[in-house]
This record gives structure tokens, C-alpha cells and sequence, in this order.
């Protein structure tokens, strides 16, 4: 089915405003442990240099970090929905009257 370009810029929009909605993001990685010595809580992310770096956590800092991981998660596939979208807006809008080089 292809859509119409109104229903492409509208989906886009869309998509653009749900990003408003969303909340705090944190790159990395949260998870719970199996119980035993220490916490159960972790958070592991790499620095501006690329090294692993690893915090313990609170039960509520696993919590909030969670959901903000989740976050994270839905702000990449979201941005990659409208990269989709800005493409096929050009390709119906542009492409057609760029010269090749």
C-alpha cells in the first residue's frame, strides 16, 4: 500500500510529538541480580572513552533508571521511524527533480 504524502508528514508529526512525551533517557544498561552478596541492583554504561563504567544501585534508583532505560529504548526506534518517513517524504518531494552527479 503506498501512502499518501499528507499521511507520511502526518505520521512524522506524530511521531515528532510523541518524543515530547516521553521522559528522561539514560544510555547503558540496568539490571537485577540474582540474590546473594551485595547489592541486587546494577547500572553499567560506557564513558566518553568507550570503558565500561558500573554503578550499584537503591531499589528505587533501579526503578527510575529502568524506566529511563526503557525510554532510551523507544527514542531509538522512534528516530529511526522518522529517518524512514524523511526519506520516503524526500524521495516523493525532491529526489525526482535532483540531478544525478
Amino acid at each position: 500500500m503506498v501512502r499518501s504524502l499528507a499521511h507520511l508528514d502526518k505520521e512524522y508529526r506524530r511521531l515528532a510529538l510523541s518524543l515530547g512525551q516521553l521522559g528522561y533517557v539514560i544510555q547503558g544498561s540496568v539490571f537485577e541480580r540474582k540474590a546473594g552478596a551485595g547489592s541486587r541492583y546494577q547500572w553499567t554504561w560506557k564513558n566518553k572513552n568507550q570503558k565500561t563504567e558500573s554503578l550499584t544501585l537503591t531499589e528505587e534508583q533501579y526503578h527510575w533508571l529502568s524506566q529511563a532505560a526503557a525510554n532510551e529504548q523507544t527514542l531509538k526506534r522512534t528516530l529511526k521511524k522518522m529517518r524512514q518517513l524523511s526519506e520516503q517524504i524526500f524521495d516523493r518531494s525532491y529526489r525526482k527533480r535532483a540531478k544525478p552527479n
